[in-house]
């Protein structure tokens, strides 16, 4: 028997075969997906992040959608004359800042999302933590260490949030096979003073999929994953060694706050949390549905 090479249509048939033990895996489970970065502003990422994220639903898999928009922020605030200050990566925030912030993520990013699921054929309903009492928070803050006198001082951030307590309740009606619908949450919440809050993407995502018992955590990023010293990616970082990679500075900078976020949610409950490329085209399906997945897992 001669190996006849395989036409477009069968490879595309074989291709579903192959992913089917992994659709099996995640049907009726929960995959809490942090949308952000270069995928969120390319109009076709965009597009095919919407249909993946349908095709998801459509496979029985719950995905609920926690999205960034750091860059948006910025423009806006560039455009109002809003000056913004940065403390170890966290946006200081005040009353100004505040008001741009909430405008711009509850508004036209989450609607825009909301748009290219549902023009994608699904059915998405944008909410921000405000939204059933879903996300109530704690004021954060920082500390800076004085090189002088080696004291460390506490800095106010002032409206920026850390999760504190997760209500799922409107998430459970929202996915309910009655509701059928794709959640895409805002990370904006509620302090115990009624006052609105900025959370970090990734630590909203992370509390969210914790308290969702999620079976995984997707954080998308711009980079490939987690990369060591050498710049080759780890594909597997067990959550007990993920404190030891940041003290010998093998993880450095903007990824310290990831692998903090996936190693907590995963202590938390969370099957697993991946740190994945958002900038390749289809990386939810090659993580999920394909062996070697497609970024950093923790675990």
């Amino acid at each position: 028997m001669t190996n006849t090479p395989l036409s477009p249509a069968q490879l595309t048939a074989a291709t579903l075969s192959e992913a089917l033990p992994y659709i099996q895996r995640y049907a009726g489970r929960t995959v809490v997906i942090k949308y952000g970065g270069h995928a969120m502003v390319d109009e076709a990422l965009s597009a095919a992040f919407a249909r993946d994220v349908v095709l998801l639903k459509n496979f029985g898999i719950n995905p609920v959608i926690v999205h960034g928009g750091g860059p948006q922020i910025a423009s806006l605030l560039e455009r109002l004359g809003i000056q913004s200050k940065f403390q170890d990566g966290l946006r200081v925030t005040d009353d100004a800042t505040m008001e741009a912030v909430e405008m711009v993520l509850s508004g036209p990013i989450n609607k825009t999302i909301v748009r290219a699921i549902n023009a994608a054929g699904g059915k998405a309903v944008g909410l921000s933590g405000a939204d059933g009492d879903l996300m109530r928070v704690r004021r954060a803050t920082a500390t800076k260490r004085d090189p002088s006198s080696a004291v460390e001082k506490v800095i106010d951030l002032g409206f920026v949030g850390e999760p504190e307590k997760i209500d799922v309740t409107v998430l459970n009606v929202l996915t309910s096979s009655d509701a059928n619908v794709i959640p895409v949450i805002a990370p904006v919440g509620v302090g115990e003073d009624g006052r609105r809050y900025n959370v970090n993407a990734d630590t909203a995502a992370g509390a969210i999929a914790a308290a969702l018992s999620a079976k995984r955590l997707l954080l998308l990023t711009d980079v490939a994953g987690v990369l060591d010293k050498s710049q080759t990616l780890i594909r597997e970082i067990r959550c007990d060694s993920a404190e030891a990679l940041i003290k010998d500075e093998t993880i450095s900078g903007g990824m310290i706050p990831k692998l903090e976020t996936a190693a907590k949610a995963v202590n938390k409950g969370v099957g697993g949390a991946v740190i994945l490329d958002g900038r390749a085209r289809h990386a939810l399906l090659m993580e999920l549905f394909t062996e070697h997945g497609a970024g950093t897992i923790v675990y």
